[in-house]
């Protein structure tokens, strides 16, 4: 059984349909292991425009016992430069699971991005905290040449002369 839940910190509630766009969808797989303080890992997936965009996850939260495994689905709203997908994203998380269990939330970054997942546990994880996870591109990630900085064109080749042209 597991019981979670996410939300982005602040005062007032946001209805599903009110997220924004929906430009992307999203895959990864975190584990958490927490005695107190905690700390989370993983890896994930974004699609966005036709394109597959790896990332990792990389994270903390406080007031939490045990490890879980959460293999997560969901929407990406708002992103309209895959870069923007990086940043911190913090909310409050509660979470009870023994076993193997099913959970959602809902998360906010400083760009604007939210990502509205389902998710599936497993493991033993008692946890009442803030988390914060940050997002991050895979070095070596290609954007689309729409989405690159424009290239610094190369110098003109200057024609070589000789004494002998001149004559």
């Amino acid at each position: 059984m597991s019981l979670s839940g996410f939300g982005p910190l602040c005062a007032h509630a946001r209805a599903a349909d009110a997220l924004g766009d929906h430009t992307g969808t999203i895959t990864f797989a975190i584990s958490a292991a927490d005695v107190g303080a905690g700390v989370s890992w993983g890896k994930g997936v974004l699609t966005f425009e036709g394109h597959d965009y790896p990332f990792r996850i990389r994270g903390g939260s406080g007031a939490a016992i045990g490890f879980s495994r959460t293999k997560a689905v969901g929407t990406v709203y708002n992103l309209y430069r895959v870069q923007d997908i990086e940043g911190t994203y913090w909310s409050v998380q509660g979470e009870a699971t023994v076993g193997a269990g099913k959970g959602g939330a809902v998360m906010e970054n400083n760009n604007g991005i939210y990502i509205k997942f389902t998710s599936t546990s497993s493991g033993a994880r008692l946890a009442f905290s803030v988390e914060r996870l940050t997002v991050r591109l895979n070095p070596g990630t290609t954007l689309p040449a729409q989405q690159q900085p424009a290239a610094t064109p190369a110098p003109a080749a200057v024609p070589a002369t000789s004494p002998a042209s001149h004559q």
